[in-house]
């Protein structure tokens, strides 16, 4: 039903080009069942790269407020055992986050190989809502950076640049980098926020400060737009998800994992030492001659 090539940004997109939504010929409780299959996979996947322990795999999640990144998390990734798998939600940069550079607090959070580590919102927060925001900057103590006007183009090429260093440095060191960007529609954040307030269970979700960062949708789609161009390279590609509909955006994300991650045919559980597997049937026999 996937075929991931539609979805991998391997050339310059326009956002506005790509779909919100796609249609898989089946309805949502058969892509749930299918979902369900492959997250078992996963999970099996995830056990046998465990053993491994000479791949991490850093999943980043990015998309508008409501595109469905906590309900992605959930849905995907329940399959798993949990000694293998974190999640890290970024939330405003706390002071002593601010005490360091801007990557530090996602450096140190990281997974160790044999791990799956998933960052909600990432990263890539420090050239989206920064430049649409750039007075958040300041906050950040930047020698000869002092008021908003000096932060210009070439301080976001420079901050780019860095950006793709530091994922070119954990790729070649073993880290298996994916990056997906929920795409949803206006139209369909409308109704989402609209669900929040109508819901009284979900009016917890609601802030009137996503109203306010509504009125900035086409800025914050021009800089997404552009960080996806510059930065989706071979060791770390950008993928842009349908997120209209949430259980086809779910299964998208796990066939990419998955057929992707099934093609590194050196991903093998650890061989028993010869000596060991030689007198198996020995610790068998005193295990059961036990009193």
């Amino acid at each position: 039903m996937i075929h991931i090539e539609n979805f991998k940004v391997t050339s310059p997109i326009h956002i506005s080009d790509r779909p919100t939504q796609i249609d898989l010929g089946v309805n949502d409780n058969t892509v749930e069942k299918e979902l369900k299959k492959l997250r078992k996979k996963l999970g099996k996947l995830q056990d046998t790269m465990y053993a491994h322990g000479k791949y991490a795999v850093l999943i980043c999640i990015q998309g508008m407020d409501t595109a469905g990144k906590d309900s992605m998390i959930r849905e995907v990734f329940k399959g798993f055992n949990t000694r293998g798998i974190i999640v890290h939600s970024f939330k405003v940069p706390t002071s002593k986050e601010l005490a360091h550079d801007y990557l530090w607090r996602h450096y140190i959070a990281l997974p160790q190989r044999g791990k799956f580590g998933i960052f909600n919102r990432t990263h890539y927060e420090n050239v989206l809502v920064t430049r649409v925001h750039p007075e958040y900057i300041l906050g950040e103590n930047i020698p000869n950076v002092n008021t908003v006007e000096d932060i210009n183009d070439a301080f976001w090429d420079k901050r780019f640049d860095q950006i793709n260093a530091f994922e070119k440095h954990i790729a070649e060191n073993g880290t298996l980098i994916f990056k997906f960007f929920l795409n949803l529609s206006k139209t369909e954040q409308k109704n989402r926020l609209l669900r929040r307030l109508d819901k009284q269970e979900k009016n917890w979700k609601f802030s009137p400060g996503d109203l306010k960062e509504r009125k900035l949708w086409d800025k914050y789609q021009l800089y997404y737009e552009d960080a996806i161009n510059r930065t989706s390279k071979l060791h770390a590609p950008w993928y842009t998800i349908p997120a209209d509909n949430k259980p086809v955006a779910r299964y998208t994300v796990a066939k990419i994992l998955y057929d992707t991650l099934k093609t590194y045919d050196d991903i093998k559980a650890p061989e028993l030492d010869d000596d060991i597997k030689a007198n198996l049937a020995q610790y068998k026999e005193q295990l059961q001659s036990e009193k």
